[in-house]
């Protein structure tokens, strides 16, 4: 029997704005329109750059849903020099492919015609399902729509983008709710084949939120919606877990594919109370798998082009970085 194998993939993690329209009530990475609410051009920059001079080959950007619903906000993304955050991202993808880096965008719903124009810049996108129940931590948030997401999703199969979506847990879904969002994002695999990875997220409760004292997940618990998944889900779709949230070395053997993205240089801006393992951590967490590097576009969407042709040379380049990094 060959050796199971973990992947992982190198990266910077870009938070361009903390500004939101949705409202969650277990999110305390929000915060409303103020000075520094925006990451400046020079700081991402420099983070471009130093972390592809650290061997990342991936730019995973972020920011709040729609900011510019939020009053004020547009004045200060122009005071930046853009007219929309979808402007400012579309820079600095462009920066990150000349520093060597390949962007991967999760900015929230996103119309089609949004991901078109985001398309060239990103080797794949990604946007969390979380949950297909209607939930009261989603009440204040329409981007949290289950309709509007999953549509979104479909979307982005229709365009053949490769593309990542996970389940939150613990937010105030059932079992059968975990089982439901699975079901929904296997159907959409089956129609488009465009689903990389599932990410199997466990809530972090944050202090001052509604959700502050919301029991936490446990282990058993993860482990048997980690196991659900793999039952679900079609083979060709890795399910994926964030290694500093919580114990993985304990949910390996659950079925866990892929560790997700970590940074050498940039902290979780999500969950900033939980630190990055390092490679050698990891390798800890694989126990007797074999730990492997990966970019953050599948080796079976490369193979099948799903990519924009201007990103290829980069692409060919840094799949034999990290063949070399990984040993084969």
């Amino acid at each position: 029997m060959p050796a199971r194998v973990i992947t992982f993939s190198r990266n910077v993690f870009l938070p361009l704005t903390t500004v939101c329209s949705n409202r969650c009530g277990y999110c305390s990475f929000w915060t409303p329109v103020r000075e520094g609410c925006l990451m400046p051009q020079d700081v991402v920059e420099q983070t471009l750059r130093n972390g592809a001079a650290l061997g990342c080959t991936e730019a995973l950007f972020t920011f709040g849903e729609r900011p510019e619903r939020e009053p004020g906000f547009e004045k200060i993304i122009r005071a930046a020099g853009y007219e929309t955050i979808l402007d400012y991202c579309e820079a600095m993808c462009r920066y990150g492919i000349r520093c060597g880096i390949l962007p991967h965008t999760n900015a929230g719903i996103l119309t089609s015609e949004e991901m078109e124009r985001l398309r060239p810049v990103n080797a794949s996108m990604g946007l969390m399902l979380e949950t297909t129940a209607e939930i009261p931590a989603h009440a204040t948030s329409a981007g949290k729509s289950p309709e509007v997401r999953l549509a979104m999703i479909e979307d982005a199969g229709r365009l053949k983008i490769p593309f990542t979506t996970g389940l939150l847990l613990g937010i105030g879904e059932t079992m059968a709710d975990r089982e439901d969002s699975l079901l929904a994002i296997r159907d959409l695999h089956k129609r488009y084949g465009h689903i990389q990875e599932v990410i199997i997220q466990n809530f972090c409760p944050k202090p001052g939120t509604p959700l502050a004292g919301h029991p936490v997940p446990t282990t058993d618990e993860i482990c048997i919606t980690i196991q659900m998944a793999k039952d679900i889900l079609p083979s060709d779709i890795s399910v994926q877990i964030p290694p500093n949230l919580t114990d993985a070395t304990a949910l390996i053997s659950c079925g866990v594919d892929d560790l997700g993205g970590v940074s050498p240089l940039t902290i979780d801006y999500v969950n900033p109370e939980h630190p990055w393992p390092g490679v050698d951590e990891l390798k800890r967490i694989a126990g007797d798998a074999i730990l492997r590097e990966r970019l953050c576009i599948y080796p079976k969407y490369i193979e099948r082009g799903w990519y924009p042709p201007d990103l290829q040379p980069l692409i060919n380049r840094l799949s034999q970085t990290v063949r070399q990094r990984s040993g084969g």
